[in-house]
């Protein structure tokens, strides 16, 4: 009996070492040629990635141990981590490629860890962070990862909506490797990221064309085309913004965003009265838009989202009495704030991802109208430009629409004027809304009383009928008059303006659609 006892003691410690020494392994599955690999690159572990993303000390991982099967010599991890921690105190899910294992490919085994960690933020409700650092489809594994690809982005369907999405890149992702991250919520990558379905040395044996990696699917290229949304000079700068973004977020589609200081500056001060001059008297004149949104909000934050894509149009988070919403603003400084293809794309996905995570909408107008010119016409700019007012009509969420300058044209209802969508509509007494600006206008309705006047005359008559364009139709008080605006409101009150009406809107509850039998709408696509 004594005997067997301590038999047991001593199989039981074996077994203790055995996972020690598997552990280890499965820390560093590439061992010393993995590590000189990241030497060579001067990058993080993929576990000191994760630690670096996450609240110190919260990583938990899960499948550690994971490996294709019947092959001896198969790494740990078949190169990926995954698991769950917290930022700022909340639960997320954390998905890792890691790219001295196989280059981060994703074959079976990999892939049936990824679809398991997606699954648990599916049923624990929480938000998911995938760092991606891959060369896509493992050619090994042939059809089976392929077909991975596809049972991976049937749960990323799933969770569309329902929890908040990030995607980090790193390195040179390719091929099925960027298809998983374009059908998340937003793409963060450093600036020495790439992306594209097939590299430059695929791309030369096919067609001959000779491209750099960075022409092809650099991150700044892929900034300014809208794949990514934000670019940083460093890995800890592209986790902090993806821990500042998920600051407005709620966990899930079932909650309501996090609330940070409220009730902060409840009476008007200096910054606000320096909106009361922040216009320019002339109307060809241009201004920072940032000037206006880092002073209607809390604190003078401003998350701003796809900054180098379709710069005439702003996106991005900020609070109001410690709520965040979603921010939609036109740029004057580029295209006179017009509205192009670029932009309504841009806006459509923002309002989109504003209203399915129950983040209210503030749209600050300043615009001529939508953009003339052949080009656009090309870039499809009717059919682009049609799915805004869709997704404005679309959403349930509080939605502010605030004129400081000009609104004009289709322009009008693209910014969510009160007829399209907006519960409470604001204008300042520098707004202009019409058809079009006074300029063209009178181009176009007083031509021929231009053409009576003698020409040394015609340029002072010109300016007089432009003049009183402004001064009798194009101006915030026929607005007002006619129910098509709510109010119109001193600059300066306009922090606790928007702040008022939020409040009033908080409790907003979604319209009972009147019965229609159609299984759902066709977007102009």
């Amino acid at each position: 009996m004594v005997w067997k006892v301590a038999a047991s003691v001593v199989d039981t410690q074996a077994k203790l070492d055995e996972l020690v020494k598997i552990l280890e392994i499965a820390a560093e599955p590439a061992g010393e040629s993995g590590i000189a690999k990241r030497e060579k690159k001067s990058v993080p572990s993929v576990r000191q990635r994760l630690n670096m993303l996450l609240d110190p000390g919260t990583f938990i991982e899960i499948g550690a141990l994971a490996r294709q099967p019947d092959q001896p010599d198969a790494l740990y991890g078949d190169g990926l981590v995954t698991g769950r921690g917290m930022i700022g105190g909340r639960p997320v899910v954390v998905i890792a490629h890691d790219q001295t294992v196989y280059g981060g490919s994703v074959g079976v085994t990999s892939a049936r860890k990824f679809m398991r960690a997606l699954q648990l933020a599916f049923d624990n409700a929480c938000p998911v962070v995938t760092i991606n650092d891959s060369g896509g489809a493992r050619i090994q594994d042939a059809v089976g990862s392929i077909a991975s690809f596809g049972d991976i982005s049937r749960v990323l369907e799933k969770l569309s909506g329902y929890v908040p999405q990030v995607s980090i890149i790193l390195g040179k992702c390719a091929a099925g490797s960027v298809y998983g991250p374009i059908n998340t919520d937003v793409l963060i990558g450093t600036k020495d990221s790439y992306m594209f379905v097939t590299g430059p040395e695929v791309i030369k044996a096919v067609n001959g064309e000779d491209i750099t990696a960075e022409a092809l699917g650099g991150a700044e290229v892929q900034a300014t085309r809208g794949t990514l949304h934000h670019v940083t000079d460093t890995e800890q700068e592209a986790y902090d913004w993806a821990r500042n973004y998920l600051g407005y977020m709620p966990t899930s589609c079932l909650e309501q965003p996090p609330i940070v200081n409220p009730g902060l500056e409840p009476e008007i001060t200096a910054i606000d009265r320096e909106l009361d001059t922040i216009i320019p008297d002339s109307d060809r004149a241009g201004y920072d838009m940032h000037e206006i949104l880092l002073r209607i909000f809390d604190d003078g934050e401003f998350h701003e989202i796809r900054a180098a894509f379709a710069p005439n149009l702003i996106t991005g988070f900020a609070r109001v009495d410690g709520y965040p919403v979603g921010v939609i603003a036109n740029q004057p400084l580029v295209l006179g704030g017009s509205i192009d293809a670029a932009c309504s794309d841009k806006s459509t996905y923002f309002i989109r991802l504003c209203d399915a995570f129950n983040i209210p909408l503030v749209f600050v107008v300043d615009t001529p109208g939508v953009l003339p010119g052949l080009e656009q016409e090309a870039n499809g700019v009717i059919i682009r430009g049609g799915r805004v007012p869709r997704a404005i009509i679309e959403a349930t969420v509080p939605i502010i629409n605030l004129v400081v300058r000009k609104s004009y044209g289709g322009a009008y209802g693209m910014m969510a004027a009160r007829q399209v969508g907006a519960d409470i509509s604001f204008a300042w007494p520098t707004a202009r809304i019409a058809v079009i600006g006074a300029e063209s206008a009178v181009d176009l309705i007083g031509k021929r009383q231009l053409a009576a006047v003698p020409e040394e005359h015609r340029a002072a008559a010109r300016e007089f009928m432009v003049n009183q364009y402004n001064e009798t139709i194009a101006t915030p008080w026929i607005a007002a008059e006619r129910g098509y605006i709510d109010a119109v409101i001193e600059p300066a009150t306009t922090r606790l303006e928007i702040r008022h009406a939020l409040r009033l809107l908080r409790d907003k509850q979604p319209v009972r659609p009147e019965f229609n039998p159609r299984k759902h709408p066709v977007y102009p696509m």
